[in-house]
């Protein structure tokens, strides 16, 4: 019996400033059934603060401790480890690590950079990786849905990080079953009692499968037809939309 629902946002509930239609409806029906939720995304665009109020501008009155990013596990791991990192992630998210020490940093930390993702950087970063540093990122994912077609993510460069140093990084987003756990752990639930909904068959999916929880695959933001066999898996479901998923878990 499902008794709690993690939803993936960009490609299943907006795209870019724009929702996916029918998503907010969606949301408000989950709730209304009496299911606690969270949202959990990989992005490494936007820090909590900006999620938060994009939701907002959609209809979606959302406070912070309902959205869990991977921006911010990779923050208490820093923390918690007390790692000064070298942060080679988009100009925005800075502010989610603005308390942490980073002078001579001793932890490489990967995310969407878009323009950073430069020679200079990632030399930067390569030489911290040969030094012992360990390589932190936020996920794995090739490519997401702009609006304006498929987009590189941070994984290609993830990979070639890793092929230079010779080193494997620790995803603290989605895919990894710890991730998955510490949300549901959340809702005070277990693995098998909660459904992920999302458009990324390996990420949102398959990694939610391989962590024990269910999953649901919407035809929605970066999903393209035959993206059911990426899963590897099986036991995913797939909808249409977030609103057809809401009706299968509520029936």
């Amino acid at each position: 019996m499902i008794k709690g629902v993690l939803i993936d946002l960009s490609g299943t509930v907006h795209l870019g400033a724009q929702e996916i239609p029918g998503a907010v409806a969606a949301v408000h029906e989950i709730q209304r059934g009496g299911l606690p939720l969270r949202f959990v995304t990989n992005t490494s665009r936007m820090p909590r603060r900006m999620l938060q109020e994009l939701l907002e501008r959609l209809g979606l009155k959302v406070p912070p401790e309902l959205i869990f990013t991977a921006p911010r596990a990779v923050y208490r791991y820093l923390r918690e480890r007390q790692l000064r990192p070298f942060l080679l992630i988009h100009p925005r998210l800075m502010e989610e690590f603005s308390d942490l020490p980073q002078h001579e940093p001793n932890a490489v930390v990967l995310g969407l950079a878009e323009e950073k993702f430069d020679y200079a950087h990632l030399n930067q970063a390569f030489h911290l990786l040969l030094q012992g540093a360990p390589l932190l990122t936020m996920g794995r994912t090739r490519y997401f849905e702009a609006g304006a077609g498929l987009q590189l993510d941070a994984g290609p460069f993830v990979a070639a990080l890793e092929y230079a140093a010779g080193i494997e990084a620790q995803v603290l987003g989605k895919p990894s079953a710890q991730f998955f756990h510490a949300a549901v752990a959340e809702l005070g639930l277990q693995p098998d009692e909660v459904v992920m909904i999302g458009d990324d068959a390996a990420s949102d999916v398959g990694g939610a499968l391989a962590a024990g929880l269910r999953a649901i695959l919407v035809r929605t933001g970066k999903y393209r037809p035959g993206d059911e066999q990426r899963i590897g898996r099986s036991g995913a479901r797939t909808a249409r939309d977030l609103a057809e998923a809401a009706r299968l878990i509520l029936a």
